[in-house]
C-alpha cells in the first residue's frame, strides 16, 4: 500500500512542519470529546440517584415527625405550619414507654453481640490458619448460615422444649446461632492476611494459644470485628419479627414495642408519632455508624483480601 507525503511549498525536504500530512490506508483515529462528558454524567447521575433514593424517604419521615396529628394523617413531603417535632418527642418517650424498651433491646444485643464476636472469631482463627478438607467442610457448613434462612417453628418448639421460650437467653441463643455465620465469614479472611510468624514468635517464647488469641490475634481483628458489630447490630436492633415469635412480648425491645403500641390503638392513625418513634429508635445506630464508619470500611476491605 502507498505512503504519500505532502510538503508545503517554502519548507526543505527532512524539515520537520506541522503541515505534513501522512496519508495512509487506515483512516487516522478521530478524538472523542463524548469520552470526557460520559465521566462526569455519570457520576453526578448515580448522585442525584442516591441522593433521591436516600434523601426523599429521610426528608418525608422527618416533616411528617414535626407535624401535627391532622396535618400527618396524609404523609406528603410539604413543611408543617407549626414544628412539633420536640413535642412528638417527649409525647412518643412517655406514652410509648420507650425507656423499658431500650432497655430491652440493650439487654438482648448486647449479649448477643459479644457472644458472636467472641465465638466467631475463635473459629474464625482456627479455620483461617489450618487447611485441610475438614475445617473446609467445617468452614462451609459454619457460612451456610448466611444463604439458609432459619426455621421460626423449629426455633419456638426447641425452645419450648427447653424451657427458654419467652426469655432473654433463649431470644440471645437464637441470635447468635443466626449470626455467627457472619462473623465467620468476615473474620476468616481477615486471618489470613496476618502473618503466622507473629504467633511462631510468641509461641517460641511459651506463649499459650490462648495468650497468642488475646494478646496478638484479637487487637489485630479490631478493624474487621467493628464492622461485623455494626452489622449485627443493625439486624438485632431492627428485628420484629423473631422477637415477636420467640419472647412474644414478654421482654420489649423497641421495634417490638413499637409494633405492639402500634397494633393497640395508641398511635393508629398517629402517622407524626409513629415517624418520631422511628427517628428517635434509629438515632443510637445512626451515630454509632457515624462516629465508626471509617472502621467499617477499612474492615470491609481488609476481610475482602482473600
Amino acid at each position: 500500500m502507498s505512503i504519500t507525503t505532502t510538503i508545503a511549498s517554502g519548507t526543505p525536504s527532512g524539515a520537520p512542519d506541522d503541515t505534513t500530512t501522512i496519508v495512509t490506508g487506515k483512516p487516522r483515529p478521530r478524538h472523542r470529546p463524548r469520552r470526557g462528558v460520559a465521566r462526569f454524567v455519570q457520576p453526578t447521575v448515580a448522585i442525584i440517584m442516591a441522593v433521591l433514593l436516600l434523601g426523599i424517604p429521610f426528608w418525608l419521615v422527618v416533616v411528617t415527625a414535626s407535624k401535627s396529628q391532622g396535618e400527618a394523617l396524609r404523609p406528603d413531603m410539604s413543611l408543617p405550619s407549626d414544628f412539633q417535632l420536640f413535642d412528638n418527642f417527649a409525647t412518643v418517650f412517655t406514652d410509648g414507654k420507650m425507656l423499658a424498651a431500650f432497655g430491652g433491646s440493650v439487654l438482648v444485643m448486647v449479649p448477643s453481640v459479644l457472644g458472636v464476636l467472641i465465638l466467631g472469631s475463635m473459629a474464625a482463627w482456627i479455620l483461617g490458619r489450618r487447611s485441610s478438607r475438614l475445617l473446609a467442610f467445617v468452614y462451609a457448613l459454619g457460612i451456610s448460615g448466611i444463604v439458609l434462612p432459619p426455621a421460626v417453628v423449629t426455633i419456638v418448639l426447641l425452645l419450648r422444649q427447653l424451657g427458654l421460650a419467652g426469655t432473654a437467653v433463649g431470644m440471645i441463643g437464637v441470635y447468635m446461632g443466626m449470626y455467627l455465620s457472619t462473623v465467620i465469614f468476615f473474620v476468616t479472611g481477615f486471618v489470613r492476611t496476618i502473618p503466622p510468624e507473629l504467633e511462631e514468635a510468641a509461641r517460641v517464647d511459651g506463649a499459650s494459644p490462648f495468650r497468642v488469641y488475646v494478646k496478638i490475634i484479637l487487637p489485630l481483628l479490631m478493624p474487621v470485628l467493628a464492622t461485623a458489630t455494626i452489622l449485627i447490630c443493625l439486624y438485632i436492633w431492627n428485628d420484629v419479627f423473631y422477637a415477636l415469635f420467640v419472647i412474644g412480648g414478654r421482654v420489649d425491645t423497641l421495634p417490638l414495642n413499637l409494633y405492639q403500641v402500634a397494633s393497640s390503638g395508641l398511635y393508629l392513625q398517629n402517622w407524626h408519632l409513629i415517624f418520631a418513634y422511628i427517628i428517635l429508635m434509629s438515632l443510637p445506630l445512626l451515630i454509632t455508624f457515624i462516629v465508626a464508619q471509617r472502621k467499617i470500611i477499612s474492615g470491609i476491605t481488609s476481610g475482602a483480601v482473600k
